[in-house]
């Protein structure tokens, strides 16, 4: 079973913002918000949970930090242990203060690259996927919202045009 959306079209930030108060205070459901460019506050308004992609990105850079210390370890201390001016690679330790830029430099390398390959898979963003977006005027210069219709969908388009929408489109998705 298809369900019924509307589409507003807004063509300003802030009239958005408050239009997605109104909607949230009149307790009907906003399935997407389409923006062209970040709105500031929007998620808030929305009451979406807020992100735990921070928390990610610190066990990814924790596990470049692990991966470069037993790398290092094993490469200048086990495997080809070097005289490097005078002074022999005995243990870790010892040579640690040598090691702090790669060991900077791995924590970087791998929460940088583990959160984008996190982020395009969170999305579902992969190669040669079709884009989502209902109209290419949302990625100029309108922002459209998408409210799911439970019941009468007249009160809900008299609402939408109340808070500023300069069109209003009923979808079947």
């Amino acid at each position: 079973m298809a369900s019924k959306v509307i589409h507003a079209y807004y063509d300003d930030d802030d009239v958005l913002m408050q239009a997605v108060k109104k909607v949230k205070a009149a307790r009907h459901h906003i399935e997407e918000v389409y923006c062209p460019f970040p709105v500031h506050g929007l998620d808030k308004a929305m009451g979406l949970a807020p992100t735990r992609i921070a928390i990610t990105s610190f066990m990814y850079g924790c596990l470049g930090l692990a991966v470069s210390i037993v790398m290092m370890n094993y490469i200048m201390i086990q495997d080809w242990p070097q005289d490097i001016g005078g002074k022999p690679s005995f243990s870790y330790i010892e040579n640690m203060p040598a090691f702090v830029p790669i060991m900077f430099e791995m924590t970087v390398f791998f929460a940088a690259h583990l959160m984008v390959i996190t982020f395009y898979l969170r999305s579902r963003m992969w190669p040669f996927k079709k884009a989502e977006n209902p109209d290419v005027r949302s990625t100029d210069d309108h922002f459209i919202m998408e409210v799911e219709v439970h019941g009468d969908a007249s009160g809900l388009t008299k609402l939408l045009k109340e808070t500023g929408a300069v069109e209003i489109n009923s979808v079947e998705k």
